[in-house]
């Protein structure tokens, strides 16, 4: 047994767990952050608490580790907002805040705002650590909290305006620093039942026009093999969410797309003419399902595999429910399943249908309009990316192109917000810290940068190298519909200010102010080169794409 203090412990746990950033916005833990110096574990200040939450996100999607996140006492409310995409996205972040001093709640303290129950709504574990030698027992079931099941955010809150861990404790030496298991996720794989197994196979070997829509569990996984595996095995064409994007490489003769709110059209199309759809790894929530009309419920039998049975038949009745491991079911599925023939129709048709889409695109995608079409925009990304390169994407009409557009090849890596508006560009700085020498690309609107620009300062000061291409339309102009519905078709000034930015603002020269680079393009005949340019360089890069306003990405 050995005496120890609450920060050295921090330090020491952290660096068992094998954590080497810690983002945050000053001024907490300083220190055990003190401690830590020399221990491998950067200390990465942001400039919001929401931007270091999504550092931490895109760190983890990467990493597959749990990744630490602070704040001190009032900013732990920004910070709760700043989990909602890892909490949408499933990834494995330790939140770590001050809060209420020990002794002095309901007296008015400084800024004393109780944050605690805003982290219920974006947690699986959220609690305060009332005494410093509760500090190891906790930590560690936060950690296994967070990569067990499915993965998602936890939370610490540590008494004290900064989070004071001052005080020593006696540390039990028979109790370990760290558990290594539940340093990064998946921490278990669960085996599925194989009655259930033998029963999906079956029922899709028995289907006349079976479809796979691959959710983010596979990817999670690691997955995409065993995926490929089994569907080639029983020649079933495959859909993705869009957290399962690249589950398949996207020119495989099976994949069909994205499917749901954010769709290549012809993905929606060929799940509605499924007889079966096996749900791997997918909730079969209103984005996957474009509002439950993808498939239509009980038009089509349908089996889920999911590592929650909370969510096994949420949605859809299961004729087959597996709880399991995505990866391991899968190849439990490949055991017992034989190679399936009698399919050339229905994979005809799905084929068709994947092809016709591509036609019918292709004069957007190969456009040299001017302004620039976004879809051109994309097609250059997916053409100067390289093979090994992380592409990361905001929501909204970001995410939709990007899902419909862009096809992710075999060694490359796809993220995407799960909600927030300006939630790419900070991501990809934590994807860049989990993959130095990955090159990463970051897709967003000029309405999405302009959330958490500041931040380029972030990736100068700590050389975080990456590329991020501005969709620059000088608007929000995905709300044009909403807006022009609301004002029955005569928008004023006044309405117009709201979604419309003003057409002087120039991210190129932003971004050179901060010490970037910056490049500004004007011609769709330009963007080839200025994406390979903005590659070679090693330093943080913004490519300021000025596109068509008017351009519209399908819904379906």
């Amino acid at each position: 047994m050995r005496k120890i203090s609450g920060n050295r412990y921090l330090a020491e746990a952290l660096r068992s767990y094998g954590v080497d950033y810690f983002f945050h916005m000053p001024a907490l833990l300083m220190p055990a952050f003190a401690e830590m110096h020399g221990m491998g574990i950067t200390l990465l200040s942001a400039h919001s608490e929401k931007a270091a939450a999504y550092m931490a996100d895109g760190y983890s999607r990467v990493s597959n580790k749990v990744s630490v996140v602070g704040a001190q006492y009032v900013g732990a409310a920004n910070l709760a907002a700043g989990l909602q995409d890892p909490w949408l996205g499933r990834s494995p972040v330790l939140a770590m805040t001050g809060g209420p001093a020990r002794g002095l709640r309901n007296k008015h303290v400084y800024q004393e705002i109780d944050a605690l129950q805003m982290y219920d709504a974006v947690t699986k574990f959220n609690v305060s650590v009332e005494s410093v030698n509760r500090l190891p027992d906790l930590l560690r079931q936060a950690f296994r909290a967070a990569t067990t099941g499915v993965p998602g955010p936890v939370h610490l809150e540590i008494p004290g305006h900064l989070a004071d861990l001052d005080g020593e404790f006696t540390l039990d030496g028979g109790l370990p620093v760290s558990e290594a298991r539940f340093a990064s996720f998946p921490a278990f794989r669960p085996e599925p039942d194989m009655v259930a197994v033998r029963e999906a196979v079956e029922l899709l070997k028995a289907a006349r026009r079976p479809i796979i829509v691959a959710g983010g569990g596979v990817t999670a996984s690691g997955g995409e093999r065993a995926l490929q595996e089994f569907a080639e095995l029983m020649k079933i064409p495959v859909a993705t969410s869009l957290n399962g994007k690249g589950a398949i490489p996207e020119r495989h003769e099976l994949a069909c797309g994205v499917v749901g709110t954010y769709p290549r059209m012809s993905a929606n199309h060929t799940v509605n003419e499924a007889d079966v759809v096996f749900f791997a790894g997918a909730q079969a929530g209103s984005q996957v399902t474009n509002m439950w009309k993808s498939p239509v419920p009980g038009a089509t039998k349908v089996i889920q595999l999911n590592i929650d049975p909370a969510e096994l038949g949420r949605n859809y009745p299961n004729d087959v429910s597996l709880l399991g491991d995505a990866r391991t079911t899968l190849q439990r599925m490949i055991e017992v399943a034989e190679p399936v023939g009698g399919r050339d129709e229905w994979l005809g048709r799905a084929k068709q249908l994947a092809d016709d889409w591509r036609r019918d695109n292709e004069p957007r995608m190969s456009s040299g309009a001017t302004p620039i079409r976004p879809e051109r925009l994309v097609r250059e990304i997916e053409n100067t990316l390289p093979d090994d390169g992380i592409f990361v994407v905001d929501t909204g009409h970001a995410g939709m192109w990007a899902a419909a557009m862009f096809d992710i090849k075999p060694g490359q890596k796809f993220l995407r917000a799960a909600g927030s508006l300006g939630w790419g560009y900070p991501a990809s700085l934590g994807a860049k810290c989990a993959a130095p020498d990955r090159p990463v690309v970051c897709f967003t609107g000029d309405g999405g940068f302009y959330y958490h620009l500041s931040e380029l300062e972030t990736a100068l000061r700590y050389g975080i190298n990456t590329v991020t291409v501005v969709n620059n339309n000088h608007s929000h102009n995905q709300e044009y519909g909403s807006m022009n519905r609301a004002y029955k078709g005569n928008q004023t000034p006044d309405a117009i200010r709201m979604w419309q930015f003003d057409k002087r603002v120039n991210f190129a020269d932003i971004a050179k102010g901060f010490g970037c680079e910056g490049i500004r393009v004007e011609d769709p005949g330009d963007v080839a080169d200025a994406l390979k340019h903005a590659l070679s360089l090693d330093k943080p890069v913004v490519v300021d794409v000025l596109t068509d306003i008017k351009a519209m990405a399908d819904r379906p």
